[in-house]
């Protein structure tokens, strides 16, 4: 294990040679780089990501243009890859794939979100790198994972999540079906994986052996299942009921007086979670409606009770509205914009977002909050190949002329040859 990163925390010494890409594996390595574990990104020499020089990335560019570098303005990758380093390694050039193995027997973990195809395509599937490093834990997640007749399928969260049975229950009514379009599967699986490598690490503290971690996108999003999949194996049907609640009378989005943007309300989400929050909820609209009926009673008088609330919210700021409702007993919240959340009270007070990157960009930090880690250690995104020489001298004892001349002949690279 190496000495202790520049992050302090729980993994400072743990070595971890990151192979992931777009959300799901990348938000993994971003936790752990965040609780102190050393991270180099192993990385093509290419660009992070296919032509990303001419076409628009996701989340845009940091700073809004792609720059003269637009391969290290890929705003989405900026986000997630702090306090990583960036190692620019050609694993299917034969001195590449040497150094990436010399690398594996010293490092603590290697973790990948390829198809299941894609390591023992290049022969380094997990028994090539156990042979060189017996305590390597391997960290695996494919969409539908390395076994299984839908293994080799392309995932995407997208994809995924509709077999995952969210769909059935997302929407308006049963003929249209909606999908999050938000990837859910990938945080999920991100924070799957770095739930399970933390356990892992535990257990090769007992036995001194390291061991496979695999898990799918598929299966991550299965197991957050809400209570219907239940209901459903128990006779109940399940079904969209858009923004209202089974449980819960009223639940759901209502409009509140507009800050000045055209034709666009501010909302509020209001969820009356009890009787006791009912009486609340009444009191305080001044409405005629009983402040005595039971859930079934307001269930059936939905349309009449949503009218009112909407009265009592058009004429209030959003943020005034769940003041008061919470004041009153009302679970209810602002619905923010991105905007919204950057200059609410709440993550202002908890110092939040961090802004440290290029343009002074707020990212959001870590949600764990622990004696000993700070925001203020963190480093931001490094550019391609910035530590390419650095780690392999640090790593592996390789002289500056050593690594000068693996740049020269495109065994790694400190930015794209194209």
């Amino acid at each position: 294990m190496s000495e202790a990163t520049t992050v302090s925390g729980p993994l400072n010494g743990i070595r971890i040679l990151d192979l992931t890409h777009v959300w799901a594996g990348p938000l993994a390595t971003r936790l752990l780089s965040d609780l102190g574990a050393e991270v180099v990104k192993v990385e093509r020499d290419l660009g992070r990501g296919p032509s990303v020089a001419t076409i628009e990335p996701i989340a845009g560019w940091i700073g809004g243009e792609p720059g003269a570098e637009p391969w290290n303005n890929n705003a989405a990758f900026v986000k997630l890859a702090r306090n990583a380093k960036s190692l620019s390694l050609d694993l299917k050039h034969a001195q590449g794939r040497a150094l990436f193995l010399r690398l594996v027997a010293v490092a603590d973990v290697v973790i990948e979100n390829f198809s299941a195809r894609a390591m023992p395509s290049m022969d380094l599937g997990y028994s090539v790198l156990q042979a060189h490093n017996p305590a390597l834990i391997y960290v695996t997640m494919p969409g539908y994972g390395a076994s299984g007749p839908y293994k080799d399928w392309v995932a995407f969260g997208p994809t995924v999540e509709p077999m995952t049975g969210l769909t059935q229950v997302l929407g308006y009514s049963a003929a249209e079906p909606r999908n999050s379009a938000i990837a859910l599967m990938d945080p999920i699986a991100g924070t799957t994986a770095a739930t399970g490598l933390l356990e892992a690490l535990r257990k090769r503290q007992e036995t001194g052996l390291g061991g496979c971690v695999e898990l799918s996108l598929h299966e991550c999003g299965v197991s957050f299942n809400g209570p219907w999949l239940i209901d459903q194996q128990l006779g109940a049907t399940a079904e969209p009921v858009g923004n209202e609640h089974p449980e819960m009378a009223p639940h759901g989005l209502y409009a509140c007086l507009s800050r000045g943007k055209e034709d666009d309300a501010d909302w509020i989400a209001i969820a009356c979670q009890s009787d006791a929050a009912w009486r609340g909820l009444v009191q305080l609209i001044g409405t005629e409606l009983d402040a005595d009926w039971d859930i079934v009673q307001r269930r059936t008088a939905t349309r009449r009770i949503d009218a009112a609330i909407s009265a009592w919210t058009q004429a209030l700021d959003k943020d005034a509205a769940a003041a008061q409702l919470q004041q009153a007993g009302v679970a209810a919240g602002p619905v923010a914009s991105a905007p919204d959340m950057l200059s609410e009270a709440q993550a202002q007070a908890r110092g939040f977002f961090a802004s440290y990157e290029r343009h002074n960009t707020p990212i959001p930090g870590n949600p764990i909050q622990m004696q000993g880690l700070s925001q203020e250690q963190w480093t931001p995104c490094p550019p391609l190949g910035a530590h390419s020489q650095s780690v392999l001298m640090d790593w592996l004892g390789l002289a500056k002329h050593e690594t000068a001349a693996l740049l020269a002949d495109g065994i790694i690279a400190e930015r794209p040859s194209v």
